[in-house]
């Protein structure tokens, strides 16, 4: 007998708490990228975070750690946050899909973008982590979770590091995914993204630290 589908709105609690959601996740049936993954991987951080940052999807590294943004691609982000003057352990970090999509190539599993309908599958946990967290700020980083939140309308590239208001949080901006800094052809290239996805969290910072400060480190986000 086929396995019954269980789409994520029907496992979302009445009253949900983020352990509740990190549960209940592990269950979901909403599209087929469960059948492939490891896990899911749910998003994390402290409740009382002023900033979330939402990537696109788990990459091999956290499928395989059921963690977000502790691959290759994690680590450039943690360094982009410390020169931007934001402590990630104060950040909660998630991402619009929770399980990995990808094509195997040899023993490698590499990166697949997610299709809109997958998106759309998973937008009920997203909109579930941020209605609990009420952050003052939602940072897409890339255009798959720029397109989760602000609609397929939206564009990265024309928009990146504006601030709109949305009925999750009063900010929302969008900037590059940590992973496009990485995939850039050459040093210089990456040396530019780098610089880009830094100022654009840079603003982020700004936005929430008064002026005479310099740095949101601990009891800040």
């Amino acid at each position: 007998m086929a396995e019954k589908a269980t789409a994520a709105s029907e496992l979302i609690p009445e009253h949900p708490t983020l352990r509740a959601l990190r549960e209940e996740v592990q269950r979901c049936r909403g599209c087929e990228l469960y059948r492939y993954a490891t896990q899911a991987v749910f998003g994390e951080g402290p409740r009382s975070a002023r900033i979330a940052l939402v990537g696109e999807q788990p990459g091999d590294e956290e499928d395989r750690q059921g963690h977000p943004f502790v691959g290759p691609a994690g680590k450039l982000l943690n360094k982009a946050l410390e020169e931007a003057g934001i402590d990630r352990s104060n950040v909660y970090v998630t991402n619009a899909v929770k399980h990995f999509k990808f094509e195997e190539r040899g023993k490698r599993r590499l990166h697949k973008k997610p299709r809109m309908s997958e998106i759309k599958a998973c937008k009920p946990w997203l909109e579930a982590e941020m209605s609990l967290l009420k952050p003052e700020v939602i940072v897409c980083l890339g255009a798959t979770a720029a397109h989760a939140l602000l609609g397929p309308k939206y564009r990265l590239t024309k928009e990146r590091g504006k601030f709109v208001e949305h009925h999750l949080a009063p900010h929302v901006t969008a900037t590059i995914h940590p992973s496009a800094v990485l995939r850039a052809p050459d040093a210089e290239g990456r040396h530019e993204e780098y610089r880009k996805l830094v100022d654009d969290l840079k603003g982020v910072r700004n936005l929430l630290t008064p002026k005479n400060k310099k740095h949101i480190g601990p009891g800040s986000v």
